[in-house]
């Protein structure tokens, strides 16, 4: 294996999925500065996109995978389990779509948008096209070609962004374009009319891998990867369903304007606390290589220990970085949706909880039982949706927070207990506990002392709290290092 150019790929498909994250989280202060909160519509775009993640991970049912999975294997042209994969996905996106606009109407009704039932004709149509793009960019890194990769994903972000900034800074200074602004949801709509634009583009930049298609469709070869890829759906249907249940349930148990103002205030504020999850892919990229990569060495589970305890250690510091500079930080979104804020310690706890449940799924990853995970993700979901069913009428977007909180705090320890059996790791319990309790007493004195004072001393002192944290894991690193020499 050419480990330099393993590198470079990984660093690549990396760095165009975290700045496509990074770029597109910097649209959030624009439409919470321009969609008033009261007007429900940065609801509309939290809960539509929600469902196209779910929908998303019905229309690939696990092809992307498959696909690695089968053109790599012995015996198989891999140019024909691409164009079976291109198939299937495609004729079930086409059946998808066409479903859609012919019961268009019931459709937008049921799901509570009978007043804009061309937002689930749009939804509908870049739905399916990014599901025939998931295949086409599992080709792409099939056949080790990452600059056409990073290429094509640029070709969707960068018209996205200079779009929705003309949209929300520019077209409403227009007189000419002011009523269509305001026609759509103060802009809203148009979001999603961009969206399909762009996702339209890169479709079109795929026409020369498309001819792949020609290649024609072995009804053998498609039953064998079907027979692969059902497990691996309801795997990504479980995974996708803890991030985004709560989302789709939210304007559900709480009907009416109400809660899709509310589901706005919490889409906009969950914004900030995403910084955590930016933080777990860019370990995921860094990790997740080194940890198969030394699946035969007898030293593995001391990297799966150490890795553990440094990404427990580092997100602790993030999350305190945010507690302290929130005073600033509270300006990524508009002043209508900081009634929210109070859910971001919880959120960004539960993506901690999310990311030491990646940390400690390696045992079921590197012992081929991968069932474990879909198992203990679905008692997180039914966890997760129980709190929502049961606290969102009472106490509204505060029980999606603790719906996550809940969630993937049981899937955490889950995985610890049955992992501990099965693929017995010595983690660093007594460290790990001593840091969280640190970055806990350091969040009682930000909660109930340095919230009450004027900003700029209480940042001063914050950040002090800080240095303090740092000085502990420096002195962590170096007792480690002396340990090893």
């Amino acid at each position: 294996m050419n480990l330099k150019s393993l590198a470079k790929d990984t660093a690549l498909y990396g760095l165009v999925s975290i700045v496509g994250r990074f770029l597109n989280y910097l649209l959030v202060p624009v439409y919470t500065y321009k969609i008033p909160a009261e007007s429900g519509g940065y609801g509309i775009v939290t809960n539509l996109y929600a469902y196209t993640a779910l929908f998303l991970a019905l229309l690939t049912f696990g092809m992307e995978t498959t696909l690695f999975r089968f053109a790599n294997k012995q015996g198989t042209d891999e140019k024909m389990v691409f164009s079976n994969a291109l198939r299937m996905v495609g004729g079930v996106a086409l059946a998808f779509v066409a479903l859609v606009f012919l019961l268009l109407h019931p459709i937008a009704g049921a799901m509570d948008y009978a007043s804009h039932p061309e937002y689930i004709g749009i939804f509908a149509l870049i739905t399916a096209q990014d599901a025939f793009q998931a295949v086409m960019f599992s080709r792409l890194r099939q056949q080790r070609r990452p600059m056409r990769f990073v290429a094509l994903k640029f070709a969707f972000i960068i018209p996205s962004i200079l779009l929705n900034l003309f949209i929300f800074l520019i077209m409403p200074k227009i007189p000419a374009l002011r009523g269509i602004f305001e026609q759509f949801n103060y802009g809203v709509g148009l979001i999603f009319v961009t969206n399909l634009i762009c996702t339209t583009l890169v479709s079109l930049l795929f026409i020369p891998e498309i001819r792949g298609i020609a290649y024609g469709f072995d009804k053998g070869l498609a039953k064998k990867m079907l027979g692969y890829s059902w497990p691996l759906l309801l795997l990504n249907l479980v995974g996708i369903l803890n991030q985004v249940a709560d989302k789709i349930l939210l304007p559900k148990l709480m009907p009416g304007e109400e809660g899709m103002v509310q589901l706005g205030i919490y889409g906009a504020c969950v914004k900030i606390a995403m910084i955590m999850a930016l933080l777990t892919q860019a370990f995921r990229y860094a990790y997740e290589p080194i940890v198969f990569s030394d699946n035969k060495d007898k030293n593995n589970p001391a990297t799966l220990a150490d890795g553990t305890k440094y990404f427990i250690i580092f997100t602790l510091l993030a999350f305190l970085a945010v507690m302290v500079y929130m005073p600033i930080l509270q300006h990524y979104v508009g002043e209508g949706y900081r009634e929210g804020l109070g859910v971001i310690p919880i959120v960004m706890m539960a993506e901690i909880f999310m990311g030491i449940y990646f940390n400690l799924s390696f045992w079921y990853k590197l012992t081929d039982q991968n069932w474990w995970g879909a198992i203990i993700s679905a008692i997180g979901v039914a966890v997760m949706i129980a709190v929502n069913v049961i606290f969102v009428p009472r106490i509204g977007y505060w029980a999606c927070a603790w719906g996550g909180f809940a969630g993937y705090g049981v899937s955490m320890l889950l995985s610890y207990f049955i992992g501990q059996k099965k693929y017995p790791i010595k983690y660093d319990l007594g460290r790990i506990a001593f840091f969280f309790v640190i970055a806990a007493a350091m969040f009682a004195v930000y909660e109930f002392w340095l919230k009450g004072m004027p900003m700029w001393p209480a940042m001063g002192i914050g950040t002090a709290l800080l240095l303090l944290y740092c000085f502990l894991v420096y002195r962590e690193i170096r007792g480690e290092k002396t340990v090893a020499a």
